[in-house]
């Protein structure tokens, strides 16, 4: 699957792998496409919104707060990035 400006899901693991893995907290042993922010990741929410904020950038979209508060993986950042046609 890709976003219409030609973006797999593999490619935007990938780059979202990139910043969260280099969060001083996270053990980058732990990360998977899969594994909680919080639970299994240690993050807290101002972890959160720094995610949600790279991705904004990254990616060249704007994510609502309301849509950005309830990520809890990068799996589901990769399917909303896959929704949005607008995504670089």
């Amino acid at each position: 699957m890709s976003t219409a400006s030609g973006l797999s899901a593999e490619d935007i693991e990938s780059r979202i792998r990139q910043f969260i893995i280099n969060f001083e907290k996270v053990d980058k042993n732990k990360y998977t496409p899969q594994a909680d922010f919080h639970k299994d990741l240690g993050l807290d929410s101002l972890a959160q919104v720094e995610i949600a904020t790279a991705v904004e950038e990254e990616f060249s979209i704007e994510i609502p707060d309301a849509t950005a508060e309830n990520f809890r993986t990068s799996s589901e950042i990769v399917n909303y990035i896959l929704t949005r046609p607008d995504a670089l």
